[in-house]
């Protein structure tokens, strides 16, 4: 985490009198950071999902109700801080039209292509290939902060 996303995150917590979590994470979303991210700060993106052998294969935990996470635009600067709020696992053809909705990026259709196209060159990576019966993780999650620091 660079020092301008830690000092975001200490901010935040620091009027608090929980203990901020120790795991939270900082990433972009999806190969748009910047669209992404802005879809995240204006409220139309509340959902996202991921290849869930990726977990596996990274050794990765998988994600909880209540972790949260910092949002990053593409030049790796903070936008947000989001809370995790469902976490479910299902093959990417039985994904809903409200879940698909939800991740902001337009109807389901164009929800479908943009994700195969993306587990598909994500997976190749990996020496695997994408099928629409994988299994994803899919997330709601809810924006707790946005960042407003002047650039």
């Amino acid at each position: 985490m660079n020092e301008m996303t830690l000092a975001y995150w200490n901010q935040y917590w620091k009027d608090s009198e929980e203990h901020p979590p120790t795991d939270v994470e900082a990433f972009q979303f999806g190969d748009d950071a910047n669209t992404l991210a802005e879809l995240v700060v204006s409220g139309k993106k509340t959902a996202t999902c991921s290849a869930h052998i990726l977990y596996d294969i990274e050794n990765e935990p998988l994600p909880y109700v209540g972790q949260y996470a910092i949002v990053l635009n593409a030049a790796d600067r903070p936008v947000a801080i989001i809370q995790t709020t469902e976490v479910t696992i299902q093959a990417m053809n039985e994904v809903s039209e409200a879940f698909a909705l939800a991740e902001g990026e337009g109807t389901y259709i164009e929800w479908w292509d943009i994700h195969e196209r993306f587990f598909s060159e994500l997976l190749y990576s990996y020496q695997l290939s994408f099928a629409p019966n994988m299994n994803i993780v899919c997330e709601r999650f809810t924006v707790v902060d946005r960042f407003n620091a002047k650039e």
